[in-house]
């Protein structure tokens, strides 16, 4: 695929930007060592700026986020496509996903409505990402109103590859494609902790060890990474923002090493490890979009229900007593007073209090309207994705908190330090890798003008996050340095420190 080289055109009032991740673990430096790091960054850099330059030339969200995981498939150091991890029947079978959104209702067709896509149990199809790419698109036909057979968001088997091969054009790929000798050895390793001098085998014994990939001719299947162990929860994901304000996240993986077959895992399931939505929302002017979720945590419990009561009543009640003049005002965030009673409200004057029915007023609140979007994408131990539905929490902390949540502080809440992820594992977290993992995602917003808060030089920008609870998470982003004249800054790492 050519690329442009030129300076960006941007065809819509967004800037486009991309974020991926390469996968999420107890990764330390002892098992990273610099070499293999080197090569982590070399690919993660390349990925990130070639899907960059593609969203720059005018390409969608949807077609950037597949592209992106497309190339991750083809690198064996992930753990999707070709270097997936292996069953414990020493099969392989692979799992994708992806889910558009838009910002802009009226905007361009692609990702305008909110809808989902994913395969499992994919075995010989060289790209599962673009297989759930044609799950989605094929329901584009008749605007998805065909039939009950369009719309599908879940798609698995034999059946699904050959309609993938023979109706969309997708290549084939026999299981000595997938296959890489560090996650055969891999494999074997999880299979035989008891067996000492594994690492005496040869490479020969290896493949004629089990059925039945030992029999199977390899040629060209040996991508050696030399003795270095590569991490095994290396689940693949990117999400994009176009320059039309669509979203779209993608994300690819073989799944964990010597899962039971058949297992189905969080990449494939909404909600779990990926999501995309967009919505209207009231801002309110004391209450700024993106409020802090530590500056809530802050808040007294009372006055925080007090908030979440006030905003949702104060619509119903305003209309009944806005004809009134008040006499006393009564600011409930004051809990050094109280409330006006029931009984003074109804017995009006003859009542001993000084409160009447004229007595509460409404603060008037200015508030406007605006539209937010998010698209996140997870990785890291699935099946503690899958009980906390983990993205999905993410995002409707920030949809429907009376606060307007950002999506870095939502994020994390489910994924960061002692985050929901974490406290999911109970009195096992530390000692299996459950809950361990990381999110990564783009919100943007939108309240009509390039004046908004995500606008710079007239363009108007989303903002990548991410978070992790674990040794480390693998990503790629764009840094903005506005202190510079908005030059962005191409970004890789994997600690929470600089490697």
């Amino acid at each position: 695929m050519t690329l442009s080289e030129k300076n960006p055109v941007h065809l819509g009032p967004y800037r486009p930007t991309v974020i991926l991740h390469g996968g999420a673990g107890a990764i330390s430096r002892a098992s990273l060592p610099p070499e293999l790091y080197a090569r982590y960054h070399a690919s993660l850099l390349a990925y990130l700026t070639q899907t960059r330059k593609l969203l720059d030339s005018g390409a969608s969200a949807l077609d950037a986020a597949t592209y992106a995981v497309t190339l991750f498939e083809n690198d064996p150091l992930f753990n999707c496509g070709r270097g997936a991890v292996f069953t414990d029947k020493g099969t392989i079978e692979l799992e994708a996903s992806i889910m558009v959104t838009s910002l802009n209702p009226d905007g361009p067709r692609v990702g305008a409505v909110k809808r989902a896509a994913a395969v499992s149990l994919v075995k010989n199809t060289r790209h599962p990402i673009l297989l759930a790419k044609e799950v989605l698109v094929a329901s584009d036909r008749n605007e998805g109103l065909g039939g009950t057979n369009t719309m599908h968001t879940h798609l698995s088997g034999r059946e699904l590859e050959e309609w993938g091969w023979k109706e969309r054009g997708l290549e084939k790929k026999p299981e000595s494609w997938f296959w890489t000798k560090k996650r055969w050895e891999e494999h074997r390793r999880g299979l035989h902790q008891d067996v000492q001098g594994l690492d005496a085998y040869t490479f020969e014994d290896l493949l004629v060890s089990a059925d039945p990939l030992g029999q199977i001719s390899r040629p060209g299947a040996d991508i050696d990474l030399d003795v270095l162990i590569i991490p095994s929860q290396g689940t693949v994901g990117a999400v994009a923002l176009d320059s039309w304000g669509n979203l779209a996240t993608a994300t690819s993986t073989g799944g964990l090493t010597n899962k039971k077959p058949g297992r189905i895992g969080d990449t494939p399931t909404v909600g779990s490890g990926f999501w995309a939505e967009a919505w209207e929302e009231d801002v309110s002017s004391n209450v700024a979009a993106g409020t802090p979720a530590a500056t809530i945590a802050e808040k007294p419990l009372v006055e925080q229900v007090c908030d979440a009561f006030w905003e949702h009543t104060r619509a119903v009640l305003e209309p009944c007593l806005a004809p009134l003049q008040s006499q006393r005002a009564y600011d409930y965030h004051n809990l050094d007073s109280a409330p006006p009673s029931y009984a003074s409200i109804v017995e009006g004057s003859s009542s001993t209090q000084s409160y009447t029915t004229t007595s509460m007023t409404f603060p008037q609140e200015s508030k406007q309207r605006q539209r937010r979007a998010v698209a996140l994408s997870g990785t890291g131990n699935g099946d503690s994705f899958l009980r906390t539905n983990a993205v999905r929490t993410a995002a409707s902390i920030s949809r429907f908190s009376p606060q307007n949540v950002s999506l870095s502080d939502a994020v994390h809440l489910i994924a960061g330090p002692d985050g929901e992820l974490q406290r999911s594992a109970g009195d096992r977290w530390g000692r299996t890798g459950e809950g361990q993992g990381g999110i990564i995602g783009i919100e943007v917003t939108d309240n009509g003008g390039d004046g908004s808060s995500q606008a710079y030089s007239g363009i108007k920008r989303g903002q990548a996050v991410f978070d992790f609870n674990c040794g480390g998470l693998f990503r790629a982003y764009y840094k903005d340095s506005q202190d510079v004249g908005g030059k962005e800054i191409p970004t890789v790492a994997v600690f929470k420190e600089e490697y």
